[in-house]
């Protein structure tokens, strides 16, 4: 097969890892900078150009497309599409997922258990907003943040006013979220491809923080998850439209909860912590839809 990754760095540790896994089962590969394509829209023709000439006979896409370069990214992925390119995960896929708000709406209609979550525009309304949600702390998330940036734990109703007040102040788009105590700073990634979860590991906060994210110092184990946890984890990626997905759970008192699903899952993180192949499933998978 030929295989395009969608990445705006050949040397990222995920980006080389897909590159190697194709390699070593004989495909051609090839990075593309999402940025450095460029497209021609036209009646019953759609073609795509990459630094002063065509992609042609490209047989599948893997994007890996950064929050900065969403809008275009998906763009180009969608010409890709057009053109009868295979993905695992589509333009629109992509742009729900990173979508917190949407994903979140989605995924509730689902009927998948989450923190609840509430959000409203008017200052008027801030107060009964929260009262919505519920006694402090609260979590307040930027809509479109990543790897943990953009999120605050206020532990106190006027701080969960001061920090709505400044993100409306810049014109974010955010939520608010309840603090799942009992979590106590750690999550469960399950790493999802297809219907399957290929790779789980626990991420614990750094000490003092509340975000389990590996970018923000945090520390990983390999887990087992449980067949509810594994069960609401290729829900929640289907319900998105994504074949390839990482799945944020919370372990509650209630049972697990959703929090997040990333459209673009790191891939040195969970290989580190559980030893599996993920690019090389990854590209198995690929394999597997011609």
């Amino acid at each position: 097969m030929k295989i395009a990754i969608l990445s705006r760095n050949t040397r990222l540790y995920s980006t080389r890892r897909l590159v190697e896994a194709a390699r070593e089962r004989n495909h051609v590969v090839r990075v593309l900078d999402p940025l450095r394509c460029y497209v021609r829209i036209a009646p019953n023709d759609v073609s795509v150009r990459y630094k002063g000439k065509a992609l042609r006979e490209i047989d599948a896409v893997i994007p890996r497309i950064g929050t900065t370069a969403t809008f275009y990214g998906t763009a180009v992925l969608r010409q890709l599409e057009m053109m009868g390119v295979y993905t695992p995960n589509s333009s629109d896929a992509v742009l729900r997922a990173r979508d917190k708000l949407r994903a979140l709406q989605i995924l509730a209609s689902h009927g998948l258990d989450m923190p609840v979550t509430v959000f409203g525009d008017n200052p008027d309304d801030t107060n009964d907003v929260l009262a919505m949600l519920g006694e402090p702390p609260h979590v307040i998330k930027l809509n479109e943040g990543s790897q943990g940036t953009g999120v605050v734990l206020a532990e106190k109703r006027s701080a969960s006013q001061s920090v709505i007040e400044a993100f409306r102040g810049l014109y974010a788009n955010f939520l608010v979220q309840e603090f799942i105590a009992e979590a106590k700073g750690s999550d469960l990634r399950c790493f999802v491809v297809g219907k399957k979860v290929i790779a789980a590991m626990q991420r614990d906060a750094s000490p003092g923080d509340f975000r389990a994210n590996l970018h923000r110092g945090g520390s990983a184990v390999k887990v087992i998850p449980s067949a509810d946890e594994k069960r609401i984890a290729v829900r929640a990626a289907a319900a998105l439209g994504l074949g390839i997905a990482g799945v944020d759970l919370l372990r509650s008192r209630r049972g697990p909860l959703l929090l997040e699903v990333n459209a673009s899952p790191g891939l040195e993180g969970i290989e580190a912590a559980t030893g599996v192949d993920v690019a090389g499933q990854i590209i198995a998978f690929v394999e597997r839809h011609p």
